[in-house]
């Protein structure tokens, strides 16, 4: 943004800085409104999702703006790629009060033991502190062997961290959000993927297994695998870099928004995970918009979309024994395809 002062008869140019937003009005001002899908996605479906991280490593893809959809799978892409802000962009509200329970676990939690007990309402243990460096697995089976306890006073401590955030939260809105909650506390780290109206798939793994996933190498890279990893995906949390947003990515407000962001203070992207969402914007006919999103959001040769692919299709990057295939593809190969009509259907888009 330029600005002009009056200096000793002289007009001098001046750069100033963009103003700074909250995180309330990031929220409400790169917002569109909420829109249905039938899933409540409190975890990812994707068993492969950690299966890119070594292309991700390769690509060099670090620092920048992450931008993705969906729940925590977001993270241990965020604790590999270490961005400087994160906006996780998805057509339901829901998603966004999902993502406000997530801040609020992290502003109450010291570490991943104290994290992910309170995120399945299990009592913390004694000496919490001392279980930085616990394994996973440690972790996991500490959870498994603890029963959940009641949660009125969790419930009211995290509904005034909420409160803090500055984000307008109806009575509607924190019933859902207890609602999330008490679905990670009833089922505990045996929690699946839940879909309405179609029938859940076998395939679908528990959040235990997506704790443990590991990437094509063999190491354990999900977020809350690694305390350096949980820590840094906190500190981002703490100082509101991770900002979650309801938004179409074909539509014609938050998309734009977040690249005239990105523009004024000449960022570019690293990373945008789409999971499958670009099957639907196929399907009705919103791909050509999403590319025209896409291309506004500035990006260097080291920028990727990450996406994710059900349906049967084996690719080259598809691993036996999982039903899902994640990738990476370059955006500005993405776009100068699309520019040259390579892409007319999503079969096109997996070929290519």
């Amino acid at each position: 943004m330029l600005c002009y002062v009056a200096a000793a008869g002289w007009a001098v140019r001046i750069q100033s800085q963009p103003a700074q937003l909250s995180f309330a009005q990031f929220v409400a001002d790169f917002s569109e409104p909420g829109g249905d899908f039938d899933t409540d996605n409190l975890i990812s479906n994707e068993k492969s999702y950690l299966h890119v991280i070594p292309l991700l490593e390769q690509s060099q893809v670090t620092g920048g703006i992450y931008i993705g959809v969906g729940p925590d799978q977001n993270f241990s892409y965020i604790a590999r790629i270490r961005p400087s802000s994160a906006f996780i962009v998805d057509i339901r509200r829901d998603n966004l009060l999902l993502h406000l329970l997530f801040k609020a676990l992290f502003a109450a939690s010291r570490n991943r033991a104290e994290y992910l007990c309170l995120l399945t309402g299990r009592p913390v243990p004694d000496g919490v502190e001392g279980w930085r460096d616990a394994s996973i697995e440690q972790i996991i089976a500490y959870i498994d062997g603890a029963r959940p306890a009641a949660t009125p006073a969790l419930d009211r401590r995290l509904h005034e961290i909420i409160n803090r955030f500055g984000v307008p939260v109806s009575a509607k809105d924190f019933a859902t959000i207890d609602r999330f909650h008490a679905a990670f506390i009833d089922s505990g780290l045996s929690l699946r993927f839940q879909s309405f109206g179609r029938p859940p798939q076998t395939y679908y793994p528990t959040y235990r297994e997506l704790l443990v996933e590991t990437d094509r190498t063999g190491r354990q890279q999900c977020y809350l695998a690694s305390e350096s990893d949980f820590q840094f995906v906190r500190s981002l949390e703490g100082r509101d870099g991770v900002i979650p947003v309801v938004g179409d990515l074909s539509g014609m407000h938050a998309i734009l928004a977040i690249g005239r962001w990105m523009s004024e203070r000449h960022e570019r992207l690293s990373a945008f995970y789409v999971s499958n969402v670009e099957n639907y914007l196929f399907r009705d006919g919103s791909f050509t918009q999403y590319m025209e999103n896409l291309s506004h959001l500035p990006h260097s040769d080291h920028s990727v979309i990450i996406r994710s692919i059900f349906g049967g299709y084996v690719l080259s990057d598809s691993v036996p024994g999982y039903f899902s295939t994640s990738t990476i593809q370059d955006i500005s190969e993405l776009l100068f395809k699309y520019s040259a009509g390579k892409y007319r259907s999503y079969i096109d888009l997996l070929r290519q």
